[in-house]
Protein backbone atom coordinates (compact mmCIF):
# COMPACT_ATOMS: atom_id res chain seq x y z
CA UNK A 1 0.00 0.00 0.00
CA UNK A 2 1.59 3.33 -0.99
CA UNK A 3 1.92 6.08 1.61
CA UNK A 4 -0.27 9.16 1.41
CA UNK A 5 0.93 11.29 -1.48
CA UNK A 6 2.56 8.31 -3.21
CA UNK A 7 1.19 6.49 -6.22
CA UNK A 8 0.99 2.80 -7.05
CA UNK A 9 0.96 3.60 -10.77
CA UNK A 10 2.52 1.18 -13.24
CA UNK A 11 3.44 3.90 -15.72
CA UNK A 12 5.34 7.15 -15.39
CA UNK A 13 3.22 10.15 -14.35
CA UNK A 14 2.18 12.60 -17.04
CA UNK A 15 3.66 16.09 -16.81
CA UNK A 16 0.88 18.52 -15.93
CA UNK A 17 -1.39 15.79 -14.59
CA UNK A 18 -3.28 16.99 -11.52
CA UNK A 19 -4.24 14.63 -8.68
CA UNK A 20 -6.31 15.10 -5.52
CA UNK A 21 -4.38 14.03 -2.42
CA UNK A 22 -6.83 15.19 0.26
CA UNK A 23 -10.36 16.59 0.48
CA UNK A 24 -10.84 18.65 3.63
CA UNK A 25 -13.80 20.27 5.41
CA UNK A 26 -11.51 23.09 6.62
CA UNK A 27 -9.55 25.63 4.61
CA UNK A 28 -5.83 24.75 4.26
CA UNK A 29 -3.59 27.79 3.98
CA UNK A 30 -0.14 26.61 2.89
CA UNK A 31 1.21 23.10 2.48
CA UNK A 32 4.53 21.27 2.78
CA UNK A 33 5.84 17.70 2.59
CA UNK A 34 8.65 16.06 4.57
CA UNK A 35 11.24 13.55 3.39
CA UNK A 36 8.93 10.64 4.33
CA UNK A 37 6.09 12.06 2.22
CA UNK A 38 4.11 13.20 5.25
CA UNK A 39 1.97 16.20 4.36
CA UNK A 40 1.47 19.19 6.65
CA UNK A 41 -0.71 22.27 6.21
CA UNK A 42 -1.56 25.39 8.14
CA UNK A 43 -5.24 26.27 8.52
CA UNK A 44 -6.67 29.70 7.77
CA UNK A 45 -7.78 31.64 10.83
CA UNK A 46 -11.43 31.63 9.72
CA UNK A 47 -11.65 28.04 10.97
CA UNK A 48 -10.74 28.85 14.57
CA UNK A 49 -12.51 25.87 16.08
CA UNK A 50 -10.13 23.61 14.21
CA UNK A 51 -6.40 22.94 14.67
CA UNK A 52 -4.14 25.64 13.28
CA UNK A 53 -1.53 23.25 11.87
CA UNK A 54 -2.39 19.75 10.72
CA UNK A 55 -0.85 16.59 9.36
CA UNK A 56 -2.86 14.98 6.57
CA UNK A 57 -3.38 11.35 7.60
CA UNK A 58 -5.84 10.21 4.94
CA UNK A 59 -7.79 11.43 1.98
CA UNK A 60 -10.38 12.95 4.33
CA UNK A 61 -8.49 12.72 7.61
CA UNK A 62 -6.10 14.94 9.53
CA UNK A 63 -4.75 15.45 13.03
CA UNK A 64 -3.38 18.44 14.96
CA UNK A 65 0.39 18.61 14.67
CA UNK A 66 2.71 18.23 16.46
CA UNK A 67 0.17 17.86 19.27
CA UNK A 68 -3.21 18.97 20.51
CA UNK A 69 -1.45 21.17 23.09
CA UNK A 70 0.20 23.26 20.38
CA UNK A 71 -3.26 23.74 18.88
CA UNK A 72 -5.04 24.79 22.09
CA UNK A 73 -6.05 28.17 20.71
CA UNK A 74 -5.08 31.79 20.39
CA UNK A 75 -3.14 33.26 23.29
CA UNK A 76 -3.06 30.03 25.28
CA UNK A 77 0.67 30.36 25.96
CA UNK A 78 4.14 30.46 24.40
CA UNK A 79 3.91 26.81 23.36
CA UNK A 80 0.75 27.22 21.32
CA UNK A 81 0.01 28.58 17.86
CA UNK A 82 -1.67 31.93 17.40
CA UNK A 83 -1.97 32.18 13.62
CA UNK A 84 0.57 30.05 11.72
CA UNK A 85 0.51 30.62 7.98
CA UNK A 86 3.70 30.18 5.93
CA UNK A 87 5.09 26.64 6.22
CA UNK A 88 7.87 24.52 4.74
CA UNK A 89 10.05 21.51 5.45
CA UNK A 90 13.75 22.21 4.94
CA UNK A 91 16.59 19.91 3.89
CA UNK A 92 17.20 18.97 7.53
CA UNK A 93 13.62 17.71 7.86
CA UNK A 94 12.46 20.54 10.10
CA UNK A 95 8.93 21.86 9.76
CA UNK A 96 9.07 25.67 9.76
CA UNK A 97 6.17 28.05 10.13
CA UNK A 98 5.73 31.77 10.61
CA UNK A 99 3.10 32.53 13.24
CA UNK A 100 1.53 35.89 12.41
CA UNK A 101 0.22 36.70 15.91
CA UNK A 102 -3.20 36.85 17.57
CA UNK A 103 -6.31 37.97 15.72
CA UNK A 104 -9.56 38.03 17.72
CA UNK A 105 -12.68 36.96 15.87
CA UNK A 106 -14.84 39.81 14.60
CA UNK A 107 -18.44 39.57 13.43
CA UNK A 108 -17.57 40.91 9.98
CA UNK A 109 -14.70 38.46 9.61
CA UNK A 110 -12.09 41.16 9.03
CA UNK A 111 -8.84 41.01 11.02
CA UNK A 112 -8.06 43.84 13.42
CA UNK A 113 -4.57 44.55 14.69
CA UNK A 114 -3.07 41.53 16.45
CA UNK A 115 -1.92 41.84 20.04
CA UNK A 116 1.10 39.56 20.01
CA UNK A 117 4.21 39.82 17.86
CA UNK A 118 4.85 37.32 15.06
CA UNK A 119 7.14 34.35 15.68
CA UNK A 120 9.24 31.89 13.74
CA UNK A 121 8.76 28.28 14.83
CA UNK A 122 10.48 25.07 13.74
CA UNK A 123 9.86 21.46 14.72
CA UNK A 124 11.66 18.19 14.12
CA UNK A 125 9.42 16.50 11.55
CA UNK A 126 9.99 13.02 12.98
CA UNK A 127 9.64 13.73 16.71
CA UNK A 128 7.57 16.93 16.73
CA UNK A 129 10.06 18.57 19.11
CA UNK A 130 10.04 22.37 18.98
CA UNK A 131 13.61 23.34 18.02
CA UNK A 132 13.17 27.04 17.14
CA UNK A 133 10.85 29.56 18.82
CA UNK A 134 11.86 33.13 18.00
CA UNK A 135 9.70 36.20 18.55
CA UNK A 136 10.41 38.82 15.89
CA UNK A 137 11.73 42.12 17.26
CA UNK A 138 9.56 45.21 17.19
CA UNK A 139 12.01 47.16 15.03
CA UNK A 140 11.52 44.73 12.14
CA UNK A 141 7.97 43.66 12.94
CA UNK A 142 5.89 46.10 14.96
CA UNK A 143 2.66 44.54 16.17
CA UNK A 144 0.25 44.56 13.25
CA UNK A 145 2.72 43.68 10.52
CA UNK A 146 1.89 40.51 8.62
CA UNK A 147 4.79 38.18 7.69
CA UNK A 148 2.82 35.48 5.93
CA UNK A 149 5.20 33.42 3.79
CA UNK A 150 8.57 31.88 4.56
CA UNK A 151 11.73 30.69 2.83
CA UNK A 152 14.65 29.00 4.61
CA UNK A 153 18.36 28.81 3.80
CA UNK A 154 19.20 25.79 5.94
CA UNK A 155 22.90 25.94 5.03
CA UNK A 156 23.40 29.37 6.61
CA UNK A 157 20.48 29.09 9.08
CA UNK A 158 18.74 32.14 7.65
CA UNK A 159 14.98 32.65 7.38
CA UNK A 160 13.37 35.03 4.89
CA UNK A 161 9.83 36.28 5.45
CA UNK A 162 7.52 38.02 2.99
CA UNK A 163 5.73 40.68 5.05
CA UNK A 164 2.85 42.51 3.36
CA UNK A 165 3.11 45.18 6.06
CA UNK A 166 -0.65 45.49 6.60
CA UNK A 167 -0.43 49.28 6.68
CA UNK A 168 1.88 49.31 9.72
CA UNK A 169 5.10 49.19 7.68
CA UNK A 170 5.69 49.15 3.92
CA UNK A 171 5.76 45.67 2.38
CA UNK A 172 9.17 44.13 2.95
CA UNK A 173 11.49 41.17 3.33
CA UNK A 174 12.49 40.27 6.88
CA UNK A 175 15.74 38.31 7.19
CA UNK A 176 16.43 36.44 10.43
CA UNK A 177 19.95 35.12 11.02
CA UNK A 178 19.46 32.36 13.56
CA UNK A 179 23.18 31.80 14.15
CA UNK A 180 23.83 35.47 14.89
CA UNK A 181 20.51 36.06 16.64
CA UNK A 182 19.78 39.11 14.48
CA UNK A 183 16.92 40.29 12.29
CA UNK A 184 16.75 42.86 9.52
CA UNK A 185 13.95 44.39 7.49
CA UNK A 186 14.38 45.52 3.89
CA UNK A 187 11.49 47.62 2.61
CA UNK A 188 10.75 50.78 0.66
CA UNK A 189 11.75 49.30 -2.72
CA UNK A 190 9.28 49.46 -5.64
CA UNK A 191 9.63 45.72 -6.35
CA UNK A 192 8.05 44.99 -2.97
CA UNK A 193 5.06 47.25 -3.49
CA UNK A 194 1.76 46.34 -5.19
CA UNK A 195 1.30 47.47 -8.75
CA UNK A 196 -1.93 48.98 -10.02
CA UNK A 197 -3.18 45.50 -10.89
CA UNK A 198 -6.50 44.08 -9.73
CA UNK A 199 -6.79 40.84 -7.80
CA UNK A 200 -9.40 38.97 -9.84
CA UNK A 201 -10.59 35.47 -8.96
CA UNK A 202 -13.51 33.70 -10.62
CA UNK A 203 -13.98 36.83 -12.73
CA UNK A 204 -14.56 39.09 -9.71
CA UNK A 205 -12.32 41.97 -8.59
CA UNK A 206 -11.65 41.52 -4.89
CA UNK A 207 -11.85 44.53 -2.59
CA UNK A 208 -10.84 45.66 0.89
CA UNK A 209 -12.39 48.35 3.11
CA UNK A 210 -10.96 51.73 2.15
CA UNK A 211 -11.12 53.23 5.64
CA UNK A 212 -13.86 55.66 4.67
CA UNK A 213 -16.83 53.34 4.86
CA UNK A 214 -16.44 52.10 1.31
CA UNK A 215 -14.35 49.57 -0.59
CA UNK A 216 -11.41 49.75 -2.96
CA UNK A 217 -9.69 47.11 -5.11
CA UNK A 218 -7.28 45.04 -3.03
CA UNK A 219 -3.63 46.02 -3.40
CA UNK A 220 -1.25 43.51 -1.81
CA UNK A 221 2.53 43.77 -2.06
CA UNK A 222 5.18 41.09 -1.64
CA UNK A 223 3.58 37.75 -0.95
CA UNK A 224 5.29 34.76 -2.63
CA UNK A 225 8.94 34.20 -1.71
CA UNK A 226 11.48 31.42 -2.26
CA UNK A 227 15.24 30.88 -2.44
CA UNK A 228 17.43 29.32 -5.12
CA UNK A 229 18.98 25.88 -4.81
CA UNK A 230 22.36 27.42 -3.91
CA UNK A 231 20.74 29.80 -1.38
CA UNK A 232 22.30 32.85 -3.04
CA UNK A 233 19.16 34.31 -4.63
CA UNK A 234 15.83 35.29 -3.11
CA UNK A 235 12.94 35.27 -5.59
CA UNK A 236 9.73 37.17 -4.90
CA UNK A 237 6.99 39.35 -6.28
CA UNK A 238 3.97 41.35 -5.20
CA UNK A 239 0.68 39.46 -5.21
CA UNK A 240 -0.97 42.36 -7.04
CA UNK A 241 1.71 42.76 -9.65
CA UNK A 242 3.11 41.31 -12.85
CA UNK A 243 6.82 41.54 -12.05
CA UNK A 244 8.97 38.67 -10.75
CA UNK A 245 12.21 39.67 -9.06
CA UNK A 246 15.57 38.24 -7.98
CA UNK A 247 17.59 39.66 -5.09
CA UNK A 248 21.20 38.67 -4.40
CA UNK A 249 21.05 37.22 -0.89
CA UNK A 250 24.76 37.69 -0.19
CA UNK A 251 24.72 41.48 0.34
CA UNK A 252 21.56 41.16 2.43
CA UNK A 253 22.91 38.50 4.75
CA UNK A 254 26.37 40.14 4.75
CA UNK A 255 25.13 43.38 6.28
CA UNK A 256 25.30 45.58 3.18
CA UNK A 257 23.38 48.84 3.12
CA UNK A 258 19.83 49.01 1.82
CA UNK A 259 21.16 50.84 -1.23
CA UNK A 260 23.60 48.01 -1.98
CA UNK A 261 20.85 45.42 -1.51
CA UNK A 262 18.56 47.40 -3.81
CA UNK A 263 21.28 47.55 -6.47
CA UNK A 264 21.27 43.74 -6.65
CA UNK A 265 17.56 43.46 -7.51
CA UNK A 266 16.63 42.41 -11.04
CA UNK A 267 13.25 41.96 -12.68
CA UNK A 268 13.71 38.55 -14.28
CA UNK A 269 10.29 37.71 -15.69
CA UNK A 270 6.63 38.55 -16.00
CA UNK A 271 4.26 36.66 -13.72
CA UNK A 272 0.52 36.42 -13.14
CA UNK A 273 -1.26 37.70 -10.04
CA UNK A 274 -0.22 34.89 -7.72
CA UNK A 275 0.02 33.73 -4.13
CA UNK A 276 2.56 30.88 -3.97
CA UNK A 277 5.88 30.12 -5.67
CA UNK A 278 8.20 27.10 -5.66
CA UNK A 279 11.63 26.74 -7.27
CA UNK A 280 13.25 23.54 -8.52
CA UNK A 281 16.88 22.44 -8.87
CA UNK A 282 16.95 23.46 -12.54
CA UNK A 283 16.01 27.10 -12.00
CA UNK A 284 12.34 26.77 -12.93
CA UNK A 285 9.69 28.58 -10.90
CA UNK A 286 6.12 27.33 -10.43
CA UNK A 287 3.45 29.87 -9.53
CA UNK A 288 -0.21 29.82 -8.59
CA UNK A 289 -2.18 31.87 -11.13
CA UNK A 290 -5.20 33.15 -9.20
CA UNK A 291 -7.05 34.66 -12.13
CA UNK A 292 -6.84 31.63 -14.40
CA UNK A 293 -7.17 28.76 -11.89
CA UNK A 294 -3.83 27.42 -13.01
CA UNK A 295 -0.25 26.61 -12.11
CA UNK A 296 2.20 28.44 -14.36
CA UNK A 297 5.91 27.99 -14.94
CA UNK A 298 8.73 30.48 -15.42
CA UNK A 299 11.75 28.70 -16.88
CA UNK A 300 15.40 29.55 -16.25
CA UNK A 301 15.31 31.94 -19.22
CA UNK A 302 12.35 33.87 -17.81
CA UNK A 303 9.75 32.46 -20.21
CA UNK A 304 6.25 32.14 -18.71
CA UNK A 305 4.12 29.15 -19.75
CA UNK A 306 1.14 27.19 -18.41
CA UNK A 307 1.69 23.87 -16.59
CA UNK A 308 -1.92 23.00 -15.78
CA UNK A 309 -5.31 24.71 -15.72
CA UNK A 310 -8.23 23.23 -13.83
CA UNK A 311 -11.48 24.81 -12.65
CA UNK A 312 -11.01 23.12 -9.27
CA UNK A 313 -7.95 25.30 -8.62
CA UNK A 314 -10.03 28.06 -7.01
CA UNK A 315 -7.38 30.08 -5.19
CA UNK A 316 -4.39 27.79 -5.33
CA UNK A 317 -2.64 29.27 -2.30
CA UNK A 318 0.64 27.49 -1.61
CA UNK A 319 2.98 25.23 -3.58
CA UNK A 320 5.86 23.09 -2.30
CA UNK A 321 7.89 20.24 -3.74
CA UNK A 322 7.86 16.91 -1.97
CA UNK A 323 10.67 14.33 -1.99
CA UNK A 324 8.94 12.45 -4.81
CA UNK A 325 9.37 15.31 -7.31
CA UNK A 326 5.68 16.20 -7.33
CA UNK A 327 4.52 19.74 -6.65
CA UNK A 328 1.93 19.86 -3.85
CA UNK A 329 -0.77 22.56 -3.89
CA UNK A 330 -3.20 23.88 -1.27
CA UNK A 331 -6.52 24.98 -2.80
CA UNK A 332 -8.84 26.89 -0.48
CA UNK A 333 -11.35 29.20 -2.22
CA UNK A 334 -9.94 32.10 -0.20
CA UNK A 335 -11.83 34.57 -2.39
CA UNK A 336 -15.06 33.11 -0.97
CA UNK A 337 -13.91 33.49 2.65
CA UNK A 338 -15.01 36.18 5.14
CA UNK A 339 -11.85 38.15 4.34
CA UNK A 340 -13.11 38.94 0.85
CA UNK A 341 -16.84 38.23 0.99
CA UNK A 342 -17.70 41.04 3.39
CA UNK A 343 -18.40 38.81 6.37
CA UNK A 344 -20.21 35.70 5.11
CA UNK A 345 -18.63 32.34 4.41
CA UNK A 346 -19.24 31.45 0.77
CA UNK A 347 -16.75 28.62 0.43
CA UNK A 348 -18.04 25.20 -0.57
CA UNK A 349 -16.05 22.26 0.85
CA UNK A 350 -14.20 20.15 0.12
CA UNK A 351 -11.00 22.16 0.06
CA UNK A 352 -8.09 20.38 -1.55
CA UNK A 353 -4.53 19.34 -1.24
CA UNK A 354 -3.53 18.47 -4.80
CA UNK A 355 -0.32 17.62 -6.59
CA UNK A 356 1.00 17.88 -10.12
CA UNK A 357 3.97 16.34 -11.86
CA UNK A 358 6.27 19.05 -13.24
CA UNK A 359 8.68 16.83 -15.15
CA UNK A 360 11.59 18.60 -13.43
CA UNK A 361 13.90 17.95 -10.50
CA UNK A 362 12.03 19.29 -7.51
CA UNK A 363 13.66 20.44 -4.29
CA UNK A 364 12.08 19.65 -0.94
CA UNK A 365 11.44 22.87 0.96
CA UNK A 366 11.33 25.01 -2.16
Amino acid sequence: MPALGQSARATAPVVGELEIVAELPIRPALVTVDRSNRIFATVHWFDRAEPQLIEITGRREYRPWPSADWNRGFGAGPDTYDQPLGILVDGKDRVWTVDCGIFPTLADGLPPEPNRSPRILAFDAETGENVVNVTLPLDTNPIGTYPQDIAVDDENEIVYLADIGAGVRPPGIVMVNLKAGTARRFDGHPSLEPENVNLMVEGKTLVFPDGNGGFAPARIGINPITVSADNNTVFYGPMCGLGYYALDARPLRGGASDAEVAASIRRIANKPVCDGIATDAEGNHFLTNLGENSIDRIDADGVLTRLVQDDRLIWADGVRFGPDGWLYISVNQLNRSPLFSGGGEEGVPPYYIMRVNTGTQGLIGR
